[in-house]
């Protein structure tokens, strides 16, 4: 085999195995069943490179490696994903699951209170007048459009701390609204379809 035909070998393995991994490493991850295709696919072509170059041969076994741990990968990720659903504040903190039960949510036009969660988190994190008015305008004012379920000790409190911001300004109302979905809307969601397709789709 001429010096040409091996180098062209060599950099096409090189480049494919790059790029295959670089796009696992960047979150766009392969299904289980393409990356278990890949290393039977793989192994086939092992059986025909007995009369390549060590060289290529080297390369063709970083390949199978790779492979092996994106396969591996993908199944921790799927473990992972799968206790996802165990408790609300597990879903929460899973990026696909909370997609899944904000899907669930807008398809019952009930998402202000996960919206409301959310923008409190935000705010905990990175408090600003901006933010604070914006939370009372959206959720919390008797005229919001999405108006959140809060009782009215809360809410007159709040408008009382307006004046007087800090991180834990929504603390309480957030809690309560987490306490609300807790105890309708998440158990009603591992019910529905949405987490059933989500689930399968891990």
């Amino acid at each position: 085999m001429s010096t040409y035909t091996t180098s062209l070998i060599q950099l096409f393995l090189t480049l494919f195995s790059s790029h295959l991994y670089t796009c696992w490493s960047e979150g766009n991850r392969l299904t289980y069943q393409i990356a278990n295709s890949l290393l039977k696919l793989h192994t086939s072509m092992c059986k025909g490179l007995s009369s390549l170059p060590s060289s290529c041969l080297e390369k063709a076994k970083e390949m199978r490696v790779k492979f092996s741990h994106l396969a591996e990968t993908h199944h921790k990720h799927k473990v992972q994903d799968g206790k996802a659903f165990q408790d609300l504040e597990t879903l929460l903190n899973n990026k696909s699951a909370l997609q899944a039960f904000r899907g669930f949510l807008r398809s019952e036009f009930s998402e202000e209170n996960l919206k409301f969660w959310l923008a409190c988190e935000e705010y905990r994190v990175s408090p600003s007048k901006t933010k604070a008015s914006s939370i009372y305008s959206q959720f919390i004012n008797p005229d919001a459009p999405q108006e959140v379920n809060l009782d009215a000790e809360t809410r007159e409190a709040l408008l009382n701390l307006m004046d007087s911001l800090c991180a834990d300004t929504f603390n309480k109302a957030q809690q309560g609204i987490y306490s609300l979905m807790a105890k309708d809307s998440f158990p009603r969601f591992l019910r529905s379809a949405h987490c059933m397709e989500t689930i399968r789709a891990f």
